[in-house]
């Protein structure tokens, strides 16, 4: 699949509902592709590669069982994969991503050549996580097919940009394909992110809060009941600033000296409530600003049907302002 073809994709909405961290199942992915978006998920949300590649062999049969039921074509899938030294299974998960022909990887943590080889060697594509100008460079070297441009507010590991500027610098020099996450939670967003240069919207906060997601009830509620005010900007987790929500880390006891430092704290040493950082992520929950657009939790079908209510109305209101000018 070449840019081209990726962007004459017959889907519902342009959303990509992003791999999230212990939150993205093989059931929220299938049912995001049943519903014309595309979803992801991380390798290493399963705890072994064998367990990765039973994941994508569920994921592909249920497409395919879709497809042949109905007669619709269900959008594509995609995993995410860290590319980093840090990771020991990165070769192992990409042999099973080549193997099963995984149509999109998403890396992280470093846009390495040999793996974008790897994922064209059988058609498919390769987008990748940015926060910086440099980053964005980096990656267009390593020949990868789309920047994930991931803006301030965004939930997770994000950057500090905000989406205009960040996207004009970037189409400056890459004509590939670009995605753009931070703060979308609406359909009324993702036609928004269209109008500002991106060719698809990068949702993940939005899609914790659907009944497929792993998210527990506890985290869902917390994100319904959160504004921007209790989104927090820290390297306290993971010693990599990213957005979590308030509640959670002051009921983890980190206070706000503690996530106001630039590297990670002692989760054994410092926290008398963690007992282990495996344990903090359980309960330490990563949201983006969007959650001041979130009042709900519902099926990831009728999202997606609201999403395209909100993004047809956004486009008709759009044309209706635009020609009062023209």
């Amino acid at each position: 699949m070449n840019k081209s073809e990726f962007l004459n994709l017959d889907l519902t909405l342009p959303i990509i509902a992003a791999p999230m961290f212990l939150i993205s199942t093989p059931r929220h992915v299938i049912e995001c592709c049943k519903n014309g978006i595309i979803g992801t998920i991380p390798a290493l949300n399963n705890r072994t590669t064998e367990g990765f590649e039973e994941w994508i062999i569920e994921i592909k049969t249920e497409l395919a069982n879709f497809e042949k039921e109905t007669g619709k074509k269900a959008a594509p899938f995609g995993v995410n994969l860290i590319v980093h030294m840090t990771n020991p299974r990165v070769q192992a998960d990409l042999e099973i991503c080549v193997k099963h022909k995984v149509p999109i990887i998403i890396t992280s943590l470093g846009a390495v050549s040999d793996v974008v080889n790897a994922v064209h060697s059988y058609g498919g594509l390769v987008f990748h996580d940015v926060i910086k100008r440099r980053h964005a460079e980096k990656a267009q070297e390593a020949g990868v097919d789309g920047l994930i441009l991931v803006c301030a507010g965004a939930g997770g590991h994000a950057g500090t940009l905000h989406p205009m500027p960040f996207i004009k610098e970037v189409r400056s020099f890459y004509d590939g394909i670009i995605l753009l996450s931070g703060c979308l939670s609406t359909g009324q967003d993702v036609a928004g992110a269209l109008q500002m240069g991106a060719d698809i919207a990068y949702m993940g906060t939005r899609f914790i809060n659907v009944d497929e997601s792993n998210a527990s009830e506890d985290y869902k509620q917390m994100i319904i009941k959160s504004g921007t005010n209790e989104i927090v900007y820290t390297a306290a987790v993971s010693g990599v600033n990213a957005n979590f929500l308030r509640p959670s880390l002051e009921a983890m006891g980190i206070t706000e000296e503690l996530w106001n430092r630039e590297k990670k704290v002692d989760f054994g040493e410092e926290l008398d409530a963690a007992k282990a950082e495996a344990q903090a992520w359980k309960t330490i929950w990563s949201a983006g600003q969007g959650v001041a657009s979130i009042n709900d939790s519902v099926s990831i079908a009728t999202l997606v049907d609201h999403l395209k209510k909100e993004f047809s109305k956004a486009i008709d209101n759009h044309v209706k302002k635009s020609n009062r000018y023209l």
